[in-house]
């Protein structure tokens, strides 16, 4: 179990001087952008008058029936996956905050301290002047709240991005579509799993064996010698070979590469 100590869902967030995108082609068009210092990151069933607006910003970038993109952001509870988003204040007092960005968070299997980050966007016009790197400088200091310890995500070409944020490559982890008390720890354990070599459970047989009978007749000349081994080279370690910053071994559901990266917290 982790134990978690109570923490208030709006956080504030102190600007930092360095600014990364998380989309370099993308030049930011000449509107103002709002205040580094004043961005908050909220859990979104906290806010459900914002579900339309951070719907809006998921699908803009990754386009999905509206339907099942509000049902999705309809299953974020305190007890995970959780769905944050990054706010901006009111524009003026009558209007509602600017939905600025967004990630998920959802518990790992077998990885009690650790958290998988999924669906990192920020609203296409703002990209390039530093709320990618608030965002996700809020998710570590959301996570530590909490008490966890390690983050896990994965990008097809962000690498560089994350990387200055401590990223490092790592290995995959199952993260679990859904966690709840009242669900057994057996259940919640039957998710795939790499397969594994196990010995036979077939043990030596106990029944005594009959030697078996010399053939009659004039014995048999010996064989002949064995042939002399081919030198061959050293097999290839096992396993997968290691991913790096420019290839790695891993594929998306559509098959195409996939870095995975993590960080301690």
């Amino acid at each position: 179990m982790v134990s978690r100590s109570p923490v208030p869902s709006e956080m504030t967030l102190s600007p930092g001087s360095t600014e990364l995108t998380l989309d370099p082609a993308h030049q930011p068009e000449d509107i103002p952008a709002p205040n580094l210092a004043e961005l908050t990151l909220e859990p979104v069933h906290c806010r459900p008058e914002l579900l339309d607006a951070c719907a809006d910003l998921i699908n803009e970038q990754w386009p999905r029936s509206r339907a099942s993109r509000l049902h999705s952001l309809g299953q974020s509870s305190d007890a995970f996956p959780l769905c944050l988003m990054l706010l901006s204040p009111r524009p003026t007092p009558d209007a509602a905050p600017i939905v600025v960005g967004h990630a998920r968070l959802s518990r790992v299997l077998d990885r009690p301290q650790s958290l998988l980050v999924e669906t990192v966007v920020v609203a296409r016009a703002l990209r390039g002047r530093g709320f990618g790197r608030r965002l996700m400088e809020g998710l570590e200091v959301f996570a530590q709240a909490r008490g966890f310890r390690r983050l896990h995500l994965t990008t097809h070409d962000q690498l560089q991005f994350y990387a200055h944020l401590g990223y490092q490559l790592g290995e995959p982890v199952q993260g679990l579509v859904f966690t709840s008390r009242q669900l057994p720890a057996t259940l919640l354990r039957a998710f795939p799993r790499a397969p594994s070599l196990r010995p036979s459970c077939k043990g030596p047989s106990l029944t005594p064996q009959t030697a078996p009978r010399a053939p009659k007749g004039p014995s048999l000349p010996p064989p002949p010698p064995l042939p002399e081994p081919l030198t061959t080279s050293p097999p290839p370690p096992a396993g997968p070979p290691p991913q790096s910053l420019l290839e790695t071994q891993y594929q998306d559901l559509r098959g195409c590469p996939i870095f995975w990266m993590e960080k301690d917290i």
